[in-house]
Formats: structure tokens, C-alpha cells, sequence
């Protein structure tokens, strides 16, 4: 276990553009391992933290595998099985856990959650989700784009849909990668910059037209309606959203190559139309399945730092 002062992953701003571009390079090269069956045990002995306050699928099984396949162990912790649970605070807590293990994952609710475990770690964090970022989400999604259409600086990401957690990340990433996006969202549902953590605004336009939004754009993206926590709002929400599905009509406006994306889990006939997410423009699996390949590179650089091979 590193005695130096832990890197965390807080929110995508956390790491700096040249720190991207080793990671999206790395993803690559971990990624070609996997595919090609090469063991890569760079965490022998070393073990992950997993704790989760909200549900997930692809989170667990992304960083558990990841592990596991980088040679390392995972543990997964659920907070209404641990004394996280019942009142302990959260700084006690990550004085214990994280002189135990060399990683912890966190995916949970409140930003502030995360931030005051992380101050009082002795190992790197790293944000599985929280209500304001995703922040290992867009990692991924932006690595994904550079695959299939190269590098992203000075291309344009249509948002549609509610300005959640997703699209704030979306929002640091164009700000420290250089690319723009197109937010458009129901009224009432605007980005909050502070929320957002966005130190300027021009990298991004708000439009009230879902359609202007995607006009031209290189990646059309959206996420559910309603997200975790917010489930009382359910109804309202398709009743003011109704209007901000993606289907083919977005889609014909975009880029005449415009990818899809989607962070899943979808709604089809909500969000998005069958016809988008699983047509010719959906890269969503390869997107889901790049979620593996991110984190085992994050989780190495926060560890290990860089790495030659």
C-alpha cells in the first residue's frame, strides 16, 4: 500500500487533459490484452473496496471483473449490510477501510458523501456514480467515440433529456478536452452550472428544441428520464420529457456519421426509440463493455501510476 498522498477520481476534472490521453492510450492497450486472452496481473495481491448505497450492474461487474482480471481481489460492500449503514460516520469509516485495501470504490448518493470519505483515505477513490457525476462513465464513452471516430477535441455532443449527473460530467469533459456540447433539456430541467462544477461556459449552448441540439452533431447521448432517488417524480417527469425522446428524427440531423450512446440501463419508448438504440448509429454495447477496460486502467494509473508496455 502507497504512504504518498492518494490520487482520487472525484469528478472527471480530477485529472488533467495529458492525464486522459495516457489513460485513453492505456484502455487501448489493456483492452487489446483482454481480447487477445495475455494475463496482465499488475495488481497481484492488492485488493479493491466496493461500496455500494445504489443499485448497479454495470458498475459491480465492471470494477469487480476489472480486478479480478488485472489480478487483484474485490470486495463488495452494500451499505445496508455494513455499520455505514447503521450511523457510522463516513470519515470513521474510511480511516478502517481504507487501511485494509489499496482501492475503494464508492457509488452512492450525495457528492459531499464521497468528497468527505476521500479526505479522510489513505488510498485512492474513485466515484462509481453519485447524484451530481459519472465521472468513470464518460471516461468510458469518450473512449468509446475515439474508437470508432477518432480523437473528440472539436467535435459536438448533443445531450437530451434531464441535466443529471451524466451531463455534468459531459459538461467538465468538454471544458478540459476541448469539444462542445449541446444540452437541451424539458424547461425547468436546465444545467445548474455550479452543480455542474463548470469553471467556464464556452463549451457548451442550451437549446430549447431538442432538434437544433442535434443538428450536426458527432454524438447524440441521453440516459433515463428519472433517475436513482428521484423516482417520485416519475410521472411528472414523462409527462415534461415527452418531447425530448430520441428516435430518428434527431438522429437524421446529426452528423451524417453521428454515433448513439446511451449509459444503460434504457427505456425504450421513453428515452430513446428502438429504432436509435438498436440501430445502425448505437455503439451502446461497445460502450457498456468499454466500462471494464476504463476502470482496469484508471484503477492502475490511481495505483501505480504510468506504466511502459
Amino acid at each position: 500500500m502507497s504512504t504518498n498522498t492518494p490520487r482520487h477520481f472525484l469528478q472527471f476534472k480530477d485529472l488533467s487533459r495529458e492525464e486522459f490521453d495516457y489513460l485513453f492510450e492505456r484502455i487501448t492497450w489493456i483492452k487489446a490484452k483482454f481480447k487477445a486472452y495475455e494475463p496482465y496481473h499488475p495488481m497481484f495481491d492488492r485488493t479493491l473496496v466496493m461500496i455500494f448505497e445504489k443499485a448497479s450492474t454495470r458498475t459491480r461487474l465492471s470494477f469487480e471483473a476489472g480486478m479480478q482480471q488485472l489480478g487483484g481481489s474485490a470486495i463488495y460492500l452494500n451499505t445496508r449490510d455494513s455499520q455505514l449503514g447503521r450511523g457510522e460516520p463516513v470519515e470513521d469509516a474510511a480511516q478502517v477501510i481504507s487501511r485494509m485495501c489499496d482501492l475503494v470504490m464508492i457509488r452512492t448518493f450525495e457528492q459531499e458523501i464521497i468528497e468527505r470519505f476521500a479526505a479522510n483515505s489513505r488510498v485512492p477513490v474513485i466515484n462509481g456514480l453519485t447524484n451530481e457525476y459519472h465521472p468513470c462513465q464518460i471516461l468510458a464513452d469518450i473512449h468509446t467515440f475515439i474508437e470508432h471516430r477518432g480523437p473528440i477535441r472539436g467535435r459536438t455532443v448533443a445531450w437530451i433529456g434531464d441535466s443529471n449527473n451524466m451531463c455534468n460530467t459531459w459538461l467538465q469533459a468538454a471544458e478540459l478536452l476541448d469539444f462542445n456540447v449541446h444540452v437541451s433539456t424539458p424547461p425547468g430541467y436546465e444545467v445548474e452550472a455550479e452543480r455542474a462544477g463548470l469553471y467556464g461556459t464556452g463549451h457548451f449552448e442550451q437549446f430549447a428544441d431538442p432538434i437544433d441540439a442535434c443538428r450536426g452533431a458527432d454524438l447524440v447521448t441521453t440516459d433515463v428520464w428519472t433517475s436513482m432517488g428521484f423516482e417520485a417524480e416519475n410521472e411528472e417527469r414523462k409527462k415534461a420529457f415527452a418531447d425530448w425522446q430520441v428516435d430518428g428524427e434527431m438522429m437524421a440531423v446529426a452528423a451524417n456519421d453521428a454515433v448513439f450512446m446511451h449509459c444503460l440501463p434504457a427505456h425504450r419508448g421513453e428515452e430513446v426509440t428502438a429504432e436509435v438504440i438498436d440501430g445502425p448509429h448505437s455503439v451502446v454495447w461497445d460502450e457498456a463493455e468499454n466500462r471494464l477496460h476504463a476502470q482496469k486502467a484508471l484503477m492502475e494509473y490511481l495505483l501505480l501510476g504510468r506504466l511502459q508496455g
